[in-house]
């Protein structure tokens, strides 16, 4: 390995999915939930990419899309073209640099809180919280079997 400042050890391979950022090294999860709060799809990323680097891969195997609410970190042009491609509306704020700034209705972009209440439940699960896992596959798989129990505890029998 080199002695550049990039180079940060065993973290710089792409299949650790941990990358340094200003609070130190870290990891993005960004996923994709539906109307009832849970999520359809996941991905991860290091903690210096931007968030909507990820987002066109999330968004492109979506099927029955009508709208996308997201926060301001995936405000790109090329992601708002997208979704309009597919037919649906994207409710994302434009970031505050911008000359041209879109207006997002209220009411919808309120349904942006599904997303952070799913992040909140996940959290509860201690090993997706801190991390414990040194490969990023294995992280995501945590991941995904956090969240089939928060589907399988929506769609739990209550008799």
């Amino acid at each position: 390995m080199s002695n550049s400042p990039t180079t940060h050890g065993i973290y710089d391979t792409p299949d650790h999915a941990i990358g340094l950022s200003r609070g130190g090294l870290s990891t993005k999860l960004h996923a994709v939930v539906d109307a009832e709060g849970l999520p359809i799809r996941l991905a991860l990323s290091q903690g210096q990419i931007s968030d909507h680097a990820a987002a066109a891969g999330l968004v492109a195997s979506l099927k029955r899309l009508r709208h996308l609410v997201a926060d301001r970190g995936y405000d790109a042009r090329a992601l708002v073209e997208q979704v309009e491609a597919m037919g649906a509306t994207a409710h994302i704020p434009t970031q505050r640099n911008r000359k041209i700034q879109r207006s997002v209705a209220a009411n919808i972009y309120r349904q942006r809180n599904l997303v952070e209440r799913y992040f909140c439940k996940l959290k509860h699960f201690r090993r997706c919280a801190t991390r414990f896992d040194k490969l990023a596959r294995n992280f995501l798989a945590t991941v995904a079997l956090a969240s089939t129990r928060l589907w399988l505890r929506f769609y739990e029998s209550t008799t």
